[in-house]
């Protein structure tokens, strides 16, 4: 196994260039790495903000927006009883590829490379000079993990029939490992990652799995293709606990480590195939739930023959749940639960039959709306904040958190939103709105409101000649359920207002948009 050498000295390191960890060129002081907190990032595919049981319980439902999901999550109730929860987190732009990239790099699209899904045939991958929070947390002395799917760079047809990572498009390659996600090799895409351990496609019951660990991959080399046919968050939670008990030094003890588990489900697919049916008997099943009606499907914005994939989709969130519990149990064992800052994040919602429609990429709430709970019992305590947080949001965050503000790369474009965290309860200087992206859309979110602005046509490319066909807000507050869109012009000074922040937004994330100041007769731009 590739494993990386320990560069870091306990308490100073001078002069990393020297060394040969990465081409920074400054003195850096660490603390002793006993003192400092490991991080665990736990980022589920899909998982909107409701679906988790503590929302239906006093102290936590007058800040559901509509209804919360009747969703079993022991684990995660209890994550979200002793941490800080937002009740306002949101995925600027709710579609894979797009939040992964602002997870990463801290970055709006325009800045990092992914406008869209990476998938055959098309462009969109992280930019590959670009610090990663794994780049930084690697330089600051810290043992880099990474476990799931990844979906951040663009495939390429460089695998051999037997699905194996051959590197070339010639002879015995020319092939592609997955439509969407594919694997990444050692080198400048892995982002300092220490220790990888991919999963990719979409089949939870047969995933591909690769990693530079051949004792987790049957003895196969880094990209060698495995094929488990096991659920994937089984194996990877497994995979999670081996890696922490470092029976064979998979980690670098010395080291605190920075952990993202980024889990499949509960994505689609939402057949039995692809489903924790144990999970699914157990808590979903016709006995509990004989129809999918509204004692299932809450939100009454639903169309209940769209959702029929509900039982399916709960029951993978319950199943998530579980083995979250057992890697944090493993923690606990271990005793430095206490001192692991655990982020349960996802990269956007899910729709579930509301307005008609499944999956994600619309700015409705279903699909913008996500989890954000910070857990790190030795230095925070429990509370919950309305401050808006965005994607990219999250890297400053974490980054201050930890005590690496200074550090954290100027290009990084989010806010360091980690004084919610530890005062829950300030109020002052939080932030008025977040933008909202798709490819053929822009929009601004308040704690209210909801801007909607939709080109008439998705446009590919060249954006010239493209209209404004929709414009509109939703009022979040007298319409939780985003039945009625509101005309600008039946609002006017409350169009101005958000139309005006919109134009910053725009200016601040140098969207194109903005750089072509695109429909500049309705947003107010400044030079």
């Amino acid at each position: 196994m590739n494993m990386s050498k320990p560069c870091f000295g306990f308490l100073y390191i001078a002069v990393l260039s020297l060394l040969g960890c990465n081409s920074v060129n400054k003195t850096v002081e660490i603390r002793d790495s006993k003192e400092r907190p490991n991080v665990l990032i736990i980022y589920p595919d899909q998982l909107r903000r409701y679906s988790a049981g503590f929302w239906s319980e006093p102290g936590y439902r007058d800040a559901v927006v509509g209804k919360p999901d009747p969703v079993i999550t022991p684990t995660i109730d209890n994550l979200a009883k002793n941490a800080v929860v937002f009740t306002q987190a949101f995925a600027n732009y709710p579609l894979c590829s797009p939040s992964r990239g602002m997870l990463l790099s801290g970055m709006y699209p325009e800045q990092n490379g992914i406008w869209n899904n990476a998938r055959v045939g098309r462009e969109e991958s992280l930019k590959e000079n670009i610090i990663t929070i794994t780049n930084l947390f690697h330089e600051e002395g810290y043992d880099i993990s990474y476990f799931g799917k990844a979906h951040y760079i663009k495939p390429v047809p460089k695998f051999n029939n037997a699905g194996d990572y051959v590197g070339t498009e010639d002879a015995w390659g020319g092939n592609y490992i997955n439509e969407f996600d594919t694997y990444i090799p050692p080198g400048v895409d892995r982002h300092d990652i220490d220790y990888y351990y991919q999963v990719l496609k979409d089949e939870h019951a047969n995933p591909f799995v690769f990693s530079n660990d051949p004792a987790v991959v049957g003895g196969n080399k880094d990209g060698e293709l495995y094929q488990p046919r096991e659920f994937s968050t089984k194996i990877e939670s497994e995979t999670i606990i081996e890696y922490l008990k470092n029976k064979r030094n998979q980690r670098n003890a010395d080291k605190p480590f920075f952990m993202i588990w980024s889990i499949n489900p509960p994505h689609n697919p939402w057949d039995n195939a692809n489903t924790d049916m144990v999970e699914y008997r157990k808590h979903y099943d016709t006995d509990k739930y004989p129809n999918i009606d509204s004692a299932l499907v809450v939100r009454p914005n639903a169309d209940f023959k769209v959702a029929s994939y509900a039982r399916n989709y709960f029951a993978n969130v319950t199943s998530i749940d579980k083995y979250i519990g057992r890697v944090l149990e493993q923690l606990k064992k271990m005793k430095v639960l206490d001192n692991t800052i655990v982020v349960f994040t996802a990269d956007h919602g899910e729709m579930m039959g509301s307005h008609g429609l499944t999956a994600k990429n619309v700015f409705y709430t279903e699909s913008t709306a996500v989890p954000f709970i910070v857990h790190w019992p030795k230095k925070v305590k429990p509370g919950k904040t309305d401050a808006l947080l965005g994607s990219p949001d999250i890297y400053p965050t974490i980054a201050s958190l930890v005590g690496l503000k200074e550090e954290t790369p100027e290009a990084v474009e989010g806010k360091d939103l980690s004084a919610f965290i530890k005062n829950p309860g300030k109020v002052d200087a939080k932030p008025g709105s977040i933008l909202l992206m798709l490819k053929n859309s822009r929009g601004l979110q308040t704690n209210r409101y909801t801007l909607v602005l939709t080109e008439v046509k998705e446009q590919q490319g060249n954006l010239e000649g493209a209209k404004i066909g929709e414009a509109y807000i939703f009022d979040n507050t007298k319409d939780p359920y985003q039945y009625y869109k509101i005309p600008l012009e039946e609002k006017p000074g409350l169009s101005g207002k958000l139309l005006k922040a919109l134009a910053q937004k725009l200016k601040k994330a140098n969207d194109p948009w903005f750089q072509d100041k695109k429909y500049k007769n309705l947003i107010p731009y400044q030079d």
